[in-house]
């Protein structure tokens, strides 16, 4: 299994090379909506940090939208697909290799640029440090919960708005967590729960994310 997941692991990271406009859409979707707050309401530190906990999570959600709908569709397309879900490794061992990968590109470029969100929207070394926490823990939870969605619409043509309806509400309990542990970190407060309430969410999405992904790709190839 580990040979497996490596193997997937290196395939998805390779092919992802090779169409490098791909990985590079998100992260300008991201940079772009940042940049445009301080220059549409303006410059003043004070308003900029009580909105930057909903600039930067609603940023980092849309970003993961915009890279999820590749994650099976072009294996679905060419037959990829139906040969990993022949192979004697288990499917959910398959799809966590994806997953991990779809984070590395897309998730994990985000929390580089963390310093450069917190210049731009004018967070103290506190805020700072939520946001990286928020975006270490909340964006693996994106990428699994959304690997759900993104398995029960591989079958469907331009299945982009669908996608979208069907993975935002999962979405939902992140963004708000995430956004109130950086808020709290704003005014100094504790946010020690907020954390922890995010890595449990993790726990649960990497131990159930994997099968129900699996479940719903045998759905809908079959």
């Amino acid at each position: 299994m580990l040979a497996m997941f490596s193997g997937v692991l290196r395939r998805e990271l390779v092919s992802a090379l090779r169409r490098r406009g791909d990985i590079l859409n998100p992260l300008w979707f991201f940079i772009i909506v940042i940049t445009l707050f301080p220059l549409g309401i303006g410059p003043e530190p004070a308003q900029l940090a009580r909105i930057a906990p909903g600039i930067v999570w609603v940023a980092a959600l849309l970003s993961s939208l915009l890279a999820l709908e590749r994650l099976f569709r072009d294996d679905f397309i060419d037959g990829t697909l139906e040969q990993l879900m022949l192979m004697p490794c288990p499917l959910s061992v398959v799809v966590l290799a994806k997953v991990l990968a779809h984070w590395l590109l897309t998730g994990l470029p985000l929390l580089l640029l963390s310093p450069l969100v917190a210049v731009l929207l004018s967070l103290d070394l506190v805020a700072f440090k939520a946001v990286f926490w928020t975006l270490l823990l909340g964006g693996p939870i994106l990428s699994l919960l959304g690997a759900i969605g993104v398995a029960l619409t591989v079958g469907i043509g331009k299945g982009g708005v669908l996608l979208s309806l069907l993975t935002l509400p999962l979405y939902i309990p992140v963004l708000i967590f995430a956004t109130s542990a950086i808020d709290a970190a704003n005014f100094g407060a504790a946010y020690n729960g907020q954390l922890a309430i995010l890595g449990a969410m993790l726990m649960g999405s990497l131990i159930l994310a994997p099968f129900a992904t699996a479940a719903a790709l045998r759905v809908s190839v079959n």
